[in-house]
């Protein structure tokens, strides 16, 4: 080699070191945000459930909450939480707190209930207060293609009783109901939702599963909580001419928890 073949080889080798080296200062993706977020949302999760002494197994897992307000406050789907319980065998309504071991039972009463729009709060009997999630403020921010991510249970206690989140974005934000061609596609549920309150939900591409119903919903790099995963009462409304699932996800937005939560102060 050359004194000039050689003078552009070390040329080549100082751009791409530099290049590397500029490439190192570059800040982390929003994957990297993620993961402090994460470790904040979770200690804030719960299993919703019933708990029974003499059953097995004791608790019996229902859908996904979290805490907010005081700490001392659990938010979920209505359709989670039971209309009735088995007083006669002391069946109680409960949530699994997760530990690094396993979870702590605690005894949870019925607070307030908006089943409008599917959401209840539950209020904890006892005990030391859990991190209540931060919710957004400025919910009426909320855009179409955000990134978000979802903490909770799919598929309940079957994966065991570690919460779990998926991400994606707000695929869409569209009316509960939507007015149907053919009467035949009417059912209870749609009608229910256009005559009272059609309000617009967040249509997300994420993946979730029944045991995700109550799961929060929260921007993947701040952690501010902008819905609650619903997976029941929104299909039935939205998908109702569909034979099968669609897989596509749901949540209701969090004014709507905000509106529940404000009339308990």
């Amino acid at each position: 080699m050359n004194f000039s073949a050689a003078n552009r080889a070390l040329r080549r080798s100082l751009v791409v070191a530099a290049t590397t080296a500029t490439a190192m200062l570059i800040p982390l993706p929003a994957a990297a945000d993620l993961v402090d977020t994460v470790s904040r949302i979770k200690p804030s999760v719960v299993a919703v459930g019933t708990f029974q002494r003499t059953r097995a197994p004791a608790f019996k897992f229902l859908g996904t909450g979290f805490a907010v307000g005081d700490g001392m406050m659990i938010a979920t789907n209505a359709h989670v939480v039971p209309d009735a319980l088995a007083d006669d065998q002391m069946e109680t309504l409960a949530v699994a707190v997760p530990g690094e071991r396993q979870a702590t039972i605690r005894k949870v009463s019925k607070l307030a209930v908006d089943k409008n729009h599917d959401l209840a709060v539950l209020r904890l009997e006892g005990g030391p207060p859990l991190p209540s999630l931060s919710i957004d403020e400025s919910s009426g921010s909320v855009r179409e293609g955000q990134s978000i991510a979802l903490t909770g249970f799919p598929i309940g206690s079957v994966l065991g009783l570690s919460p779990v989140t998926h991400r994606g974005i707000v695929a869409a934000i569209t009316p509960i109901g939507i007015p149907q061609l053919r009467a035949q596609h009417l059912n209870q549920a749609l009608i229910r939702r256009l005559s009272n309150d059609p309000f617009r939900i967040y249509q997300l591409d994420a993946t979730t599963y029944p045991g995700n119903s109550g799961s929060p919903v929260f921007d993947s790099e701040t952690g501010r909580l902008i819905g609650v995963i619903n997976m029941v009462f929104v299909k039935s409304t939205k998908e109702n001419i569909l034979s099968d699932p669609s897989g596509i996800s749901y949540a209701i937005p969090v004014e709507y928890l905000k509106a529940l939560l404000k009339g308990l102060e």
